[in-house]
């Protein structure tokens, strides 16, 4: 099993990676009181398939876990589920010493854990990502948070957890759909800051696509390192950690205009940063053969690298209202070369429109 250390002073934890590692969960908790009751949230299709083992490991050693299962998917991340939960926490008695064990995706990771934020001001909170795009990414940097009527997490917080176990022989179960959205996450952070890495996704791309463990646990862990490594040096998204951002305006966009139906979100970020790709080889920051480099290995792992018919004016006026623009420029992440990123501000409408086509 391997292990990333994510460099928080008091709030530091660590991230394991293995394969078929669920019975090591127990020797891992070293904080966490089997005195209290605590409870674990899943969804209905992840506890079907690993929410009993888990309960067994974790019943066996020892600790008093309850099981707590939403239906699952994105439109249970709101706050009629987080009062579901609440209500839940309160009737099984948990209390200041308790803990919220997630197994699931990004869905049950957010949500799950910012009620672990928020009840009594803040009580133990353990990540088991089951979902590709959650071992690389959602599970890592502490954010939490649930969606409102109006918009994608506008409630949440920054909640970091005691350590997250990342077992990617859970991924031999996730839908080819979502697989494929995770990597598209994993494609990222090769563009943004290891080119080695990128080097090793192009190799190695049928390995990886069949989920040979062994690639997958070096894979996970290096997203890890990487995503950790700028965690401890921007927490709260000040200024290096919006290079994770790289293809999400023009994704965000995508996801919005076509009501978050017709992408997932992985796809939509493929899509954006085939874009972004071009619009740095336009401006000059990437070149032709780089952008290309970019373009088809997104295609190679069978994503998509064109957001359809949508009209140019609405995808900008959608780019404007990002959180990352202000004062109506359009700010987002360009790569600087394969492996390397930098924040782009002032990026105009034509420059934009070009790479629209």
């Amino acid at each position: 099993m391997k292990a990333v250390h994510v460099d928080l002073g008091e709030k530091s934890y660590n991230i394991y990676i293995g394969e078929k590692c669920l019975a090591d969960l127990p020797r891992l908790l070293t904080g966490v009181s089997p005195d209290s009751v605590s409870l674990l949230v899943s969804d209905e299709l992840v506890f079907s398939l690993y929410g009993e083992e888990v309960l067994e490991i974790l019943h066996s050693a020892g600790f008093k876990v309850e099981a707590a299962v939403i239906k699952g998917g994105e439109g249970c991340k709101n706050l009629t589920t987080l009062d579901w939960l609440y209500e839940q926490m309160i009737t099984r008695g948990l209390d200041r010493s308790s803990t919220v064990f997630t197994l699931g995706g990004g869905v049950v990771g957010d949500l799950a854990g910012f009620a672990a934020a928020s009840f009594m001001r803040g009580i133990g909170f353990i990540q088991i990502p089951t979902s590709l795009l959650a071992q690389v990414d959602s599970s890592v940097g502490g954010k939490t948070g649930v969606n409102l009527p109006l918009g994608k997490n506008l409630v949440g917080a920054f909640y970091q957890p005691g350590l997250v176990l990342a077992d990617v022989s859970l991924l031999n179960t996730l839908a080819e759909k979502e697989y494929k959205t995770g990597l598209a996450e994993v494609i990222k952070y090769g563009v943004i800051w290891d080119g080695t890495f990128f080097d090793f996704l192009e190799t190695n791309r049928e390995r990886i696509k069949a989920r040979d463990p062994k690639y997958l646990i070096h894979m996970v862990q290096r997203c890890c390192e990487i995503k950790a490594e700028i965690v401890s040096q921007d927490e709260k998204e000040s200024g290096l950690r919006a290079l994770l951002n790289l293809g999400h305006t023009f994704g965000h966009a995508f996801e919005a205009l076509t009501g978050y139906k017709q992408f997932t979100h992985g796809e939509a970020v493929a899509i954006g940063m085939v874009c972004v790709a071009r619009l740095a080889e336009k401006l000059g920051t990437m070149t032709a053969a780089e952008a290309g480099r970019v373009v088809d290995l997104i295609q190679n792992y069978g994503l998509p690298v064109h957001y359809g018919n949508l009209p140019a004016d609405d995808i900008v006026v959608r780019m404007r209202m990002d959180k990352k623009s202000t004062a109506g420029k359009i700010k987002m992440v360009l790569p600087t070369g394969i492996g390397s990123s930098e924040v782009t501000a002032g990026i105009t409408e034509e420059q934009i429109k070009s790479v629209l086509s």
